[in-house]
């Protein structure tokens, strides 16, 4: 692709799939201050590969090994790893070695969850960030927008996803999908308690992806509440266009003569939210109704563009 501009770091993907290909399309064609260093896989045959290379991205199907021996890894600055979480740990030990930042579209977790809308800044240095599940980047927004109103005693998430959108790495990582969002809702959404459900919708034709979130805090105002979620779904349509409220936010409270019982935590008094969730993928690679890849891809985007931007900033 010849010499790297001066505006722009070089990055490359792990992950030839539906994931790291529509990512791949996304810094092609918006790239601001990302530019395609390689494009990485282990199917020679992967239709992200050819692609790669019909649009002039160095490729190596030979995984990160392959990566590792390309002649122009020395200037890649920012990897994305979108294979699985087992595989990512040896992926970021070996680029950690490099002193490579990292962005891990896995659910492995091993850096710091990070969703753009919420907690980017305070993670510009990591060595490697997590960007939870699609479910947690959908999803958890909307958690932290309660409560930075009211302390969340509870939140559930349930994502519904096309079936044709859960491609192999999805569906071998549904546990970690559950693990990682609930543990996610906790550190970042900041409930006591979090719970993640995942639904694989079959319908034909398939359906946008749609998210419900239920959390259960103090009583508060509930404008100032409703004012919170709103500013925080403008905040992920600042990288995810798609991404919108399906109905105004709903309220119902739970005192002491009419308790919440939740599983696990008992009956409950307080305020239960429910907010109702449709994100509609940009169909830059994937088709619209994949939502749930889309947000990944963007939120990775946004967090790459960010670390670009403040390092070239830092060598002006």
């Amino acid at each position: 692709m010849g010499r790297q501009e001066d505006n722009k770091q070089k990055v490359a993907i792990i992950g030839s799939g539906n994931i790291g290909t529509d990512l791949m399309i996304k810094i092609l064609r918006h790239g601001k201050y990302l530019e395609m260093g390689a494009m990485v896989g282990i199917d020679p045959a992967s239709d992200g590969l050819a692609r790669a290379e019909r649009m002039g991205v160095p490729i190596t199907a030979g995984g990160i090994d392959g990566l590792l021996a390309m002649p122009n890894f020395n200037e890649i600055r920012i990897v994305f790893d979108a294979t699985s979480a087992g595989a990512h740990k040896r992926h970021n030990e070996l680029l950690q070695a490099k002193g490579v930042q990292v962005i891990d579209l896995t659910p492995a977790a091993i850096g710091p969850y990070v969703i753009p809308a919420i907690n980017l800044d305070e993670h510009l240095d990591a060595p490697n960030i997590n960007m939870v599940t699609c479910g947690g980047q959908a999803t958890i927004p909307m958690v932290a927008a309660v409560s930075r109103v009211a302390k969340v005693h509870y939140a559930e998430i349930i994502a519904s996803i096309a079936s044709k959108s859960a491609g192999p790495g999805t569906r071998a990582n549904i546990d970690e999908f559950t693990e990682t969002t609930s543990k996610a809702i906790e550190v970042i959404g900041g409930a006591a308690r979090g719970k993640a459900i995942i639904v694989l919708n079959p319908a034909e034709p398939p359906l946008i992806m749609r998210d419900t979130v239920f959390t259960l805090s103090e009583v508060a105002n509930r404008a100032a509440i409703e004012d919170s979620i709103a500013k925080m779904a403008e905040a992920v349509q600042q990288y995810v266009p798609g991404y919108r409220l399906k109905q105004r936010v709903q309220f119902d409270e739970y005192g002491a003569d009419n308790p919440l019982n939740v599983p696990g935590l008992g009956k409950l008094t307080g305020l239960k939210t429910s907010v109702f969730l449709e994100v509609e993928g940009a169909a830059h690679y994937l088709p619209a109704y994949a939502g749930n890849l889309d947000i990944m891809t963007s939120a990775a985007l946004a967090c790459a563009e960010r670390f670009a931007q403040t390092r070239l900033v830092a060598q002006a």
